[in-house]
Parts: structure tokens; C-alpha cells; sequence
């Protein structure tokens, strides 16, 4: 009976050492995780600091890293901070989200090295990046649009240009399709996968002479045609198409180039380079001066890297994504100090386009398809022979200067 009462006991006291062996365990573990944590972002040059230190900086290293001027970046900071709500906490700066923001659309840099640069968590980068897209998503409500609705002047690049003026005196922009890599589900691939080979996102878009966006439709698949998505922008009047204003010379159509002719630079520039007969001469006219919506799209590709290789985002962070690099491409073009290296030799050379501009550049071109069904129901019932007259008339006195 004593030896059975000895067992138990002794039992109990090698239960009661286990389990304060246990809680002392835990305890350790809980004060080399919480208490005597090894600090991780230990470097000196933190996110802000580093911020400010471009900010005083050479203004190519500034440009180099954000693709912006110092000056541009304030403002455009000032104005994200108070009309578009942009924040940043008691840790973390509102000049720092906008920076991690342009970081990541510019240099297509992961969460984990954005992480190392800025000296921040994972959660705190990928959340602030959120936040930073769709202050600049609100941005583009501003941005994205004619400075003129009504197109009451001639644009400064036809008026002082001779090679278009007088002849095409009453346009009001270019419109083109292009696409930007996509990232989506397999079951979603067959959708994405247009004439390219490449999952992409198909946008439209409307730009000025000044090379800024006035009209994006973006988040279409790639294998969608241009004229498909360019019904569903013109069909609908809450998507606000820049259209011409009622008695405008050009409210019922588009001017397009005389089909089945040569049109595009590249391919007068081969050969002679000789224009043979008046449908060479209004196509090559036409192209030269609708190069400029593919030097926007040049320079805007060129800028801003995430969309020549998108990351894993869901598809409507890619959306938001195209969005916002609309959206800045347009604030820094129109801000008021005119100064950004890739505008400049855009500016310099009316005849350059950034070679990005010709990434997954296969296929028709909305100018390109008067052949299909929808430009048909446009030329019967939109007045589209209008357009037709108004093109011999400007090829006949393009044929009377040659002359």
C-alpha cells in the first residue's frame, strides 16, 4: 500500500516539473519573439529619410527613381493629400505612400524589395501601395479629359504646322487600341489571349495633340476587337466620350485613312519613299499626324515599366494600375513646368516614337477596320459619307498644294 502511494505521488511531481517546464518554454518563447525581438528594417537610410534626401538631391536621381521632377512630385502630392484624401500614418508618411506608390509603377518592384527600400513591412508596403492607386484612380477624373470640352480653338500643333493647316484645322485628337501584359486565371487565359500570343488587357484611348489621354476604356480582353470596344464607348453616354459638341464640322463620324492603300510611316520610310497617286498622299498626312496617340502610348509605356510586365495583382488592381499611369502621365505632361526628359525628345522630334509603343502591336488599329460590320452600321446611320466628302476634299487640296 506504502509503495503504490510512493508511486503516485511521484507521478505528480514529475506531471507538476512538466508543466512548469512547459510554461517556462512558452514563456521564453514569448519573450525572444515579442520582448527581445531582433529588429529586421534596421538601416539607417529609411523611407523618408531616403525621400528626403532625393528631394535635395540631383534632379536626375529624382527622375531616375520616380519619373517625375522634385517640383512635379510635391505638387502633385499637395493636390493627392487634399482633394483625393491621400494619407499616411503616425509611421509612415503621406510623401512616403505616394513615393512606394511611383516606385512600384516605374521600376516594377516587388512588395519584398520595396519593402527593403523603404524599410517597412510587407502589410504596411502592399497597403499603402492600395491606397496610393486609388487616390491617383480619383486623380484621373480630373486628369483624364479635354481641357476644352467644347474644342473652341485649333490646337497649337495644327495651327503653327503647315502640313496640316488648314487641312485638318477641325481635329480634335487621335483614338487607337494598344494592349498592356495581363496576369489572370488559367480558366480565364483562352479570353486574354489575342492575335499577340500573350494574356493582355485591351485598352482604348483618345489623346490630344499634346500627347495627353482625353479618354481611356480600359480592363477588355486582349482577344476583344478595337471596334468592339470602341461601339461600347461611343454607344453609351455615361462613359463621357469626348465627342464634338453639337454643330461641330466632325459630330457624325471619324476621319479615317482611304482603306487597302498604304498608311502607316514605317511604310512609306522603306523602299523610294516615293507617294504614289492622292490616296498615298492624304494616308501619309493622316499617319504623320496620328503618330502622336503612338508616341503618348510610347512615353507612357516607356515611364511606367509594371505594364510591359504586370505582376499577380487581381485583374482589377491591373485596371486600377493602367488607370493611374494614365493619370500621371497626364499631370506631369500638363503641369506647368514642362520639363520631363521623355516628353522633351518626344517634343524634339516630331517623327520619334518610343520603340515600347510597338510592344504586342499586332493587329488591326481602330482606324484600320472600315471593312467590318460595326463601321458599316457607322457609315449608314452616323453619317459617316459626311466624313468620306470632307476626306476628298482635304486630299484634293493636298493635291493642289503638291501641285
Amino acid at each position: 500500500m506504502e509503495c503504490n502511494e510512493n508511486l503516485s505521488e511521484s507521478a505528480d511531481t514529475a506531471n507538476i516539473k512538466k508543466t512548469i517546464l512547459a510554461a517556462i518554454c512558452v514563456i521564453n518563447e514569448y519573450y525572444e519573439t515579442y520582448i527581445c525581438k531582433t529588429p529586421c528594417m534596421t538601416s539607417s537610410s529609411r523611407g523618408d529619410k531616403w525621400i528626403g534626401e532625393l528631394l535635395q538631391g540631383h534632379p536626375t536621381r529624382f527622375h531616375n527613381m520616380f519619373r517625375m521632377s522634385q517640383t512635379i512630385f510635391l505638387d502633385l502630392l499637395y493636390e493627392l493629400e487634399c482633394v483625393h484624401h491621400l494619407h499616411g500614418s503616425s509611421r509612415t508618411t503621406s510623401r512616403e505612400v505616394l513615393a512606394m506608390t511611383l516606385y512600384i509603377l516605374s521600376h516594377n518592384e516587388s512588395i519584398r524589395s520595396t519593402c527593403e527600400r523603404f524599410q517597412h513591412s510587407s502589410e504596411t508596403i502592399s497597403r499603402y501601395f492600395s491606397i496610393g492607386l486609388e487616390a491617383l484612380v480619383k486623380l484621373s477624373c480630373s486628369v483624364i479629359k479635354p481641357i476644352d470640352p467644347q474644342f473652341g480653338d485649333i490646337p497649337r500643333n495644327i495651327l503653327y504646322d503647315h502640313r496640316y493647316m488648314p487641312y485638318f484645322k477641325d481635329c480634335i485628337g487621335a483614338i487607337d487600341g494598344t494592349h498592356v501584359d495581363a496576369r489572370v486565371s488559367n480558366a480565364e487565359k483562352a479570353a486574354y489571349i489575342g492575335r499577340c500570343g500573350s494574356t493582355t488587357q485591351n485598352v482604348m484611348a483618345v489623346c490630344d495633340f499634346n500627347m495627353c489621354f482625353t479618354f481611356i476604356m480600359a480592363g477588355w480582353e486582349g482577344s476583344a476587337h478595337d471596334s468592339r470596344i470602341f461601339k461600347f464607348a461611343t454607344r453609351n453616354s455615361r462613359h463621357n466620350f469626348p465627342m464634338p459638341p453639337p454643330g461641330y464640322p466632325m459630330q457624325r463620324g471619324f476621319l479615317k485613312p482611304f482603306p487597302d492603300t498604304k498608311y502607316h510611316i514605317p511604310d512609306f520610310e522603306r523602299g523610294s519613299q516615293l507617294v504614289r497617286g492622292r490616296k498615298e498622299t492624304f494616308n501619309k498626312r493622316h499617319s504623320s499626324l496620328r503618330g502622336v496617340i503612338e508616341r503618348s502610348f510610347g512615353v507612357w509605356k516607356k515611364k511606367w515599366v509594371i505594364l510591359r510586365d504586370m505582376p499577380t495583382y487581381s485583374f482589377k488592381k491591373q485596371i486600377k494600375i493602367v488607370i493611374a499611369t494614365m493619370a500621371l502621365h497626364n499631370y506631369i505632361r500638363r503641369h506647368s513646368s514642362r520639363e520631363d526628359p521623355d516628353f522633351n525628345i518626344c517634343d524634339a522630334d516630331g517623327t520619334y516614337i518610343p520603340d515600347e509603343a510597338y510592344e504586342y502591336r499586332i493587329g488591326q488599329s481602330v482606324v484600320e477596320t472600315e471593312g467590318n460590320d460595326f463601321i458599316r452600321q457607322i457609315r449608314d446611320g452616323e453619317g459617316a459619307e459626311e466624313m468620306v466628302q470632307l476626306r476628298e476634299k482635304i486630299t484634293d487640296a493636298l493635291m493642289d498644294e503638291m501641285n
